[in-house]
């Protein structure tokens, strides 16, 4: 079985494939990622193409949403992106610009089964070109059926039937599956974990969040941070955070790590709201705080905190008593755990495989 895998170039998008794309290498079958400009550094060594090139994701975003659709490009600036259906209309714009393109690769490269991440609905129209099965999939918590349907709406190449696969744990998300479930997994990169040295606390913002916004958030979460007993292990990758001056003795900024060997040796976890990041930590049973900013990070913190893994809050919020409650909270931690337990039980990326095997 050949499997075309596409998504945007983020991490957040592109990371979540992959062990479904390992998974299916294990068992035998080929495959390659598909995507623009910048992601081949975020495929970790996979088969890797790019039928646009010369395409920035970001920028023609905002070209083309300045230029077409001026209302939702008004609408994702003054939500922070967090009003989706403006910004699945903008990202529906690129996708029709590279989907022909998507297409001829798709074609000479002949997959049996075609998956993608719901921003990139251009490698669904290549599988209805082409015959084969699509299937989207999904991130968290964010219901995406809703945001297909406006895709398509803004795109002039047509899309056939879509299966989907659902890596949120059904209790976060109304107590059923969206589609296939999937245990969540992602590729977090490689690197060493330090030992512990009492209670820690696993920080990040994302990589997308800090250059948007700002360090404030994490400005404050450093200077609560000094009146907390515990260590904190920032992981902010390759983000330049001088600006914050020296660090308490109690706070590390490590630059990449990967999140989720971090988050096993972790007591709480202070993050972003991506849902990954949410993902990891919940497979984990670590209660977590979530800031969330913009995008659909509102959805994950909500969740989160609906489900009583965790607390949602502003980055104004924070302070050292918060996180005191955070790493107190024995209601916290029983309500992560009983997550923990329930994505166990979640077909894994190797079952999944067996699934799409049988759709060829």
């Amino acid at each position: 079985m050949r499997v075309l895998f596409g998504g945007v170039p983020a991490a957040g998008h592109l990371f979540p494939l992959i062990p479904l794309a390992r998974a299916a290498r294990a068992l035998g079958h080929e495959v390659v990622f598909a995507s623009l400009d910048g992601a081949e550094s975020l495929v970790a060594g996979l088969p890797f193409a790019c039928p646009a090139p010369g395409v920035d994701w970001r920028s023609t975003i905002r070209s083309l949403g300045a230029s077409r659709l001026p209302a939702e490009m008004e609408r994702t600036v003054s939500t922070n992106s967090a009003d989706r259906e403006a910004f699945v209309a903008l990202a529906a714009l690129v996708n029709d610009q590279v989907a022909e393109s998507f297409a001829a690769f798709a074609s000479s490269w002949r997959p049996d089964v075609v998956v993608y991440e719901y921003l990139f609905p251009a490698a669904a129209a290549a599988a209805t070109l082409l015959g084969v099965p699509a299937v989207r999939h999904d991130l968290g918590f964010t219901e995406i059926a809703p945001l297909h349907a406006v895709m398509a709406k803004h795109m002039s190449v047509p899309m056939g039937e879509v299966l989907s696969l659902d890596v949120a744990p059904p209790s976060m998300v109304g107590g059923f599956s969206r589609g296939w479930p999937l245990r969540a997994g992602a590729y977090t990169g490689t690197g060493v974990v330090p030992p512990r040295t009492g209670p820690r606390v696993a920080v990040t913002l994302g990589t997308v969040p800090p250059k948007v916004g700002g360090l404030s958030t994490l400005d404050r979460v450093v200077a609560a941070a000094s009146s907390v007993e515990a260590e904190f292990v920032l992981v902010m990758g390759d983000l330049d955070i001088s600006s914050l001056g020296g660090l308490p003795s109690n706070v590390t900024a490590c630059g990449w790590m990967p999140w989720d060997a971090l988050v096993r040796t972790s007591d709480a976890v202070i993050h972003h709201g991506g849902a990954g990041t949410a993902l990891a930590a919940l497979a984990c049973g670590v209660p977590q705080l979530v800031l969330p900013d913009g995008s659909d990070r509102f959805a994950a913190a909500e969740a989160v905190d609906r489900r009583g893994a965790g607390i949602s809050a502003s980055g104004a919020d924070v302070d050292a008593s918060l996180i005191l409650r955070l790493l107190a909270d024995a209601g916290l931690r029983e309500a992560a755990g009983e997550v923990a337990v329930e994505i166990a039980g979640m077909p894994d990326a190797a079952a999944v495989v067996g699934r799409l095997e049988g759709l060829v």
